[in-house]
């Protein structure tokens, strides 16, 4: 399979660089009307990918919403999975996964093995137990074409404790992970595959060296406070391999589908203005 990275360049330069969350958690599904429960998940989820999955580069469905479930919320996921992909979506999946040894390559092979019927064309881990804990998932993405989105500078306070902190060597922990995520993407064209979750709501990031050769996964936009218009001060000259990521700001608009279109296509121009000014 052509790699991650090469299939996201040309998603996003086609489509546009809009990655929309799949969230069903229980307060929207009773926005939309729905009861908390497999059915009120299947007909959400069922319903955002018909509405998107020909026109957004990216699906990020959160595999919390879906696990709480347990084997049947799982089923559902599987199916918005491979729908989405079938219509042309790349799919990350957001499960955060990190471990160590045999115990994470078991993570990556339930989504990065194409095999797996939850295979994804990418997989958010943690690289917090160390980045060489994550050998098993970089050697599977590899091998399937697949890619990975490691945790380096996140959105929400707390993870500043750990991430701000500064090793013996005078670098961050972000600062460290972005730099293996750069090793990692060494020489690949158009782009690599091995990509980092930076949040855009967090402002002046100019101390931080973004420029990975590699996809920047952006929570934040919309409902978490941050616009199109803040991703060129906040990711500066990586802001080309930004892929925002917007869950309620859209969703909130179903389950009217001609709703979630619009919302998205806005989204989706406001996004595509700001980062090619």
């Amino acid at each position: 399979m052509t790699p991650f990275g090469a299939r996201l360049r040309a998603a996003m330069d086609s489509r546009g660089p809009l990655c929309v969350g799949i969230d069903p958690h229980a307060a929207l599904l009773a926005q939309w009307g729905l009861q908390d429960d497999i059915a009120g998940l299947e007909r959400f989820s069922r319903t955002v990918v018909e509405a998107l999955a020909e026109s957004v580069a990216v699906f990020k469905p959160q595999a919390a919403f879906f696990e709480r479930f347990g084997s049947k919320g799982v089923a559902v996921l599987e199916r918005a999975v491979a729908d989405a992909r079938a219509a042309g979506a790349l799919v990350v999946m957001d499960a955060k996964r990190g471990d160590i040894g045999s115990t994470m390559a078991a993570y990556a092979s339930a989504f990065l093995d194409p095999a797996s019927p939850l295979f994804s064309d990418a997989l958010t881990v943690s690289p917090y137990l160390g980045y060489g804990s994550l050998k098993p998932a970089v050697d599977l993405a590899r091998e399937s074409g697949a890619g990975l989105f490691v945790l380096a500078l996140t959105s929400n306070p707390e993870g500043a404790e750990v991430q701000r902190a500064v090793r013996e060597d005078g670098l961050t922990i972000g600062a460290t992970m972005l730099a293996h995520l750069a090793a990692e993407n060494a020489d690949a064209v158009p782009m690599g595959s091995f990509g980092a979750v930076v949040g855009a709501t967090l402002g002046d990031l100019s101390s931080f060296d973004l420029d990975i050769n590699g996809p920047l996964l952006a929570p934040g936009i919309g409902a978490q406070g941050a616009t199109a218009a803040d991703l060129p001060g906040v990711f500066g000259k990586a802001v080309r391999n930004v892929v925002p990521n917007v869950s309620r700001g859209v969703l909130k608009h179903g389950p009217d589908v001609s709703a979630l279109r619009d919302s998205a296509r806005r989204f989706a121009d406001e996004i595509h203005e700001a980062v090619t000014a």
